[in-house]
């Protein structure tokens, strides 16, 4: 393994960009018990720095970590096969046909607008949420308070799980919905949730803002609804038509659609973007990143030239957005001119040879590195997007990286 240990230098630049993010996070309510504690639970220690990690799970369901400051590596144990997986910064949802599994880190970062709290507790395997099909996973701007969404397409069932219970080990569901099977997704949002409706063909094309107790409150259109996001300006979910952006007057969901250019590309089905940030990127079909300002509410068309693997908004003062091209190259452009501002690779010859490695490459953003994972090479390489798209590190951990995720953030 080619880890280092990351120089305190390194650390303290970490921690100054994350600090420095903006302040209008959608907090809990000042009565939420976890509010009031900036996120911290019994017996668990607050670091002074981000607690930075990669999990890493393999095609059989082997799960790991690497701590990104001392190299630290630890086996998880295994889950059942995964075939997706997702991470709000804290836990992995490993996704297959007939449920998902939980995976804490025990790392995860409190965001409280204008300051930041670190944790770090054991990691562990929290069980199983049975469901029919691969789930798609909602998360909200917080870990420990909230809830995270699961939707399973074959079966129709829309989940809420509880994030505090999630914190004590316990799996438990605040709310379950029985709808029609479709490829959906139930998204939390304030106390309660967004949650598609299919058509007559199986396809999520209607949008329900529900309460705590599953009332439905408000509605929008959405055809083709696909991909979700949290902001901190607001949830997003990906219409074919552009976007609704959910947010709350007081307990009140507000559906906003933002509609794309004229003109338009492809739509984006997935979005990407460094945690929090409001500047998110959204990834289609066509040889471009769409960029969504989720704050002003404006969508903007990145030309790549080139078929694009994964995309990600750092949302940062330069404006960079990271992109893996269909050739293994990692690209970084300016958001606002567009321009290709560095390049690195190809990186993964290996994985590019296998179709479906080739789809299952990740990419993780944080506010001073990019991560992409090389499924077939057994490697993460660590970018430096603002040095010249800079290898500044190639990682490896115990288990393969068929699926990957950036926690403690």
């Amino acid at each position: 393994m080619t880890i280092r240990k990351t120089r305190p230098m390194l650390a303290a630049f970490i921690l100054l960009a994350l600090t420095g993010c903006g302040a209008s996070v959608p907090l809990p309510a000042a009565s939420d018990p976890a509010a009031t504690g900036h996120g911290a639970i019994a017996g668990v220690a607050e670091a002074p720095e981000p607690q930075l990690h990669l999990v890493a799970v393999d095609a059989a369901g082997g799960a790991s970590m690497l701590d990104l400051l001392d190299g630290t590596e630890t086996r998880l144990g295994s889950v059942a096969a995964p075939l997706e997986a997702t991470s709000d910064g804290r836990y992995v949802f490993a996704a297959g046909p007939t449920g998902v599994e939980i995976i804490d880190s025990g790392v995860w970062t409190w965001d409280h607008g204008d300051h930041f709290h670190y944790y770090r507790a054991e990691p562990a395997l929290l069980g199983t949420v049975a469901g029919g099909g691969v789930a798609a996973v909602a998360s909200g701007p917080l870990s420990t308070t909230g809830t995270t969404g699961l939707f399973f397409p074959s079966s129709g069932t829309a989940v809420l799980l509880d994030n505090a219970a999630l914190s004590d080990g316990t799996i438990s569901q605040t709310l379950r919905l029985d709808v029609a099977p479709h490829p959906g997704i139930i998204a939390p949002l304030g106390g309660g949730a967004v949650v598609t409706e299919a058509d007559g063909g199986g396809t999520a094309a209607r949008l329900r803002a529900i309460d705590a107790a599953g009332k439905e409150l408000t509605t929008a259109q959405c055809p083709a609804a696909a991909g979700t996001i949290t902001t901190r300006a607001g949830l997003v979910i990906g219409c074919a038509d552009g976007a609704v952006i959910a947010t709350t007057d007081g307990t009140v969901p507000v559906l906003e659609h933002v509609p794309y250019p004229a003109g338009a590309a492809a739509p984006a089905t997935s979005f990407a973007g460094r945690k929090g940030r409001p500047t998110v990127a959204g990834l289609g079909t066509d040889a471009g990143v769409w960029l969504l300002n989720t704050r002003e509410r404006e969508w903007d068309w990145l030309p790549t030239g080139a078929p694009v693997l994964a995309a990600a908004a750092v949302d940062d003062d330069a404006g960079h957005v990271v992109v893996v091209g269909g050739d293994g190259t990692v690209q970084v452009y300016d958001a606002t001119t567009k321009e290709r501002l560095s390049s690195a690779g190809p990186l993964m010859p290996a994985t590019l040879a296998s179709p479906e490695l080739a789809d299952s490459v990740e990419l993780t953003v944080d506010g001073q590195r990019a991560y992409v994972s090389a499924p077939a090479e057994g490697v993460v390489f660590e970018i430096d997007y603002a040095d010249g798209a800079r290898v500044a590190r190639t990682l490896s951990l115990p288990t393969r990286p068929v699926h990957l995720a950036e926690t403690g953030r």
